[in-house]
């Protein structure tokens, strides 16, 4: 067996399964999960009928790794309407089977682990898939410390310059995961003139662009770098999906797009790697990154749940409303530190809510990782907001209740 495998850390999910072993909860109230971030709205009518159309002929041959013209066309299509950004769409392009698989991948392609002391970079709380493919390419990832004040966001000045000569690659998520802080151009120009200082590749995580809370849309890599003159895109490539955007992660639709000297060598890996996409999906996705009016009603949806759901838990616990994602990223009470001898603060959170109110959310503390004695997740927990309004602000009364009994 590969021996890098060891050096996996047990999934978010797996901990909290083990953490709610021995919890009974309370059968009186139906469950209601808020701990994983899958979208519950419901997809759009017309690209479930772009999939029963493409049935007829797209089960019949195999796909072509770099996805059809006309995919290609679209996503770079969507691109120049977001973003103003104009790609050539058979070489700054790639759809890709989810930005999951595609960023594990992307880095199994750039990084070297021939050179000594090779690193990346990520933030601090993070998606763990970063982590996880840095290790299984025989690098060491770098947690960059983050900061409270500005929403969680990375402290790039942080990261000691020694480190910065040794990254290889950069992951950056803007809207952040799990706190939805987005990125603003002078954090781009820092991060810019770092990778021109020592050659360093960006992935840039973009996947929640398109559920936002302010009037102006979240700012993208490559806007970012148009914006600032570098318009060949060089060591950027932005991570994009349908999953959010139009709820359909069982679709597993995306695509990466950027530096076209990046994007040869990931097709080449991804040739071998098997990571073609389905006809069936592709001529779907083509519907879905052509409309728009569905994302707008769905960024609706969530607006108006979040209005109504962030006033209430603010009364109550440490949150406020995001700049974009789906995610409330909320401070718990002082007094569960103390609770259990066995578990952190967010943890026994968790455990007592399960208990006594029947609703899950994930303990921040499962989201990052301990780097100079801290992890910045210990005392939050993670809410997704995915579900349908009522059961949302169903939820969040039941967490209203819990902790002013718990006082």
């Amino acid at each position: 067996m590969n021996p890098l495998l060891s050096r996996l850390q047990p999934y978010p999910f797996e901990r909290l399964r083990k953490l709610f072993e021995d919890v009974v909860p309370n059968p009186a109230l139906r469950p209601i999960s808020l701990g994983i971030g899958e979208p519950k709205h419901a997809a759009p009518d017309f690209l479930k009928q772009a999939l029963a159309d493409a049935l007829g002929t797209g089960l019949s041959s195999y796909p072509a790794t770099g996805g059809t013209p006309a995919l290609r066309d679209a996503c770079a299509a969507w691109v120049q309407r977001r973003y103003g950004v104009t790609l050539d769409a058979n070489t700054q392009v790639l759809p890709v089977n989810g930005s999951r698989e595609a960023l594990f991948s992307f880095v199994q392609t750039v990084i070297d682990p021939t050179r000594a002391g090779a690193t990346v970079v990520m933030p601090n709380p993070f998606y763990q898939i970063y982590e996880g493919a840095a290790l299984l390419a025989g690098v060491e990832p770098h947690y960059v410390a983050s900061d409270a004040a500005r929403n969680f966001a990375p402290a790039w000045d942080s990261v000691p310059p020694e480190v910065w000569a040794r990254t290889q690659l950069l992951f950056v998520c803007s809207p952040g995961n799990p706190a939805g802080a987005v990125m603003p151009l002078d954090e781009w120009r820092h991060l810019f003139e770092l990778s021109d200082r020592h050659g360093f590749v960006i992935a840039s995580d973009e996947c929640y662009s398109e559920i936002y809370f302010r009037d102006e849309a979240p700012l993208g890599g490559l806007e970012a770098a148009q914006r600032l003159g570098r318009t060949d895109f060089r060591r950027l490539v932005i991570f994009t999906s349908l999953s959010k955007r139009s709820n359909v992660p069982g679709l597993r639709s995306g695509f990466v797009a950027g530096d076209a000297a990046l994007i040869k060598p990931f097709l080449l890996y991804r040739t071998y790697h098997g990571g073609a996409m389905s006809p069936v999906v592709q001529a779907a996705s083509v519907a879905a990154w052509g409309d728009e009016a569905h994302v707008v009603d769905n960024r609706r949806q969530y607006r108006d749940k979040f209005a109504q759901v962030t006033p209430l838990l603010a009364e109550v616990l440490d949150v406020a409303l995001p700049d974009a994602s789906f995610y409330l990223w909320a401070g718990v009470p002082a007094s569960f530190a103390t609770a259990s001898p066995d578990h952190s603060a967010d943890e026994a959170f968790a455990r007592e809510l399960l208990a006594q109110y029947n609703v899950t959310v994930l303990p921040g503390s499962y989201l990052a990782r301990e780097a100079n004695g801290v992890n910045p997740g210990t005392g939050r927990v993670r809410m997704a907001l995915v579900a349908e309004p009522a059961e949302c602000l169903e939820a969040a009364g039941r967490i209203h209740e819990f902790v002013s009994r718990r006082g």
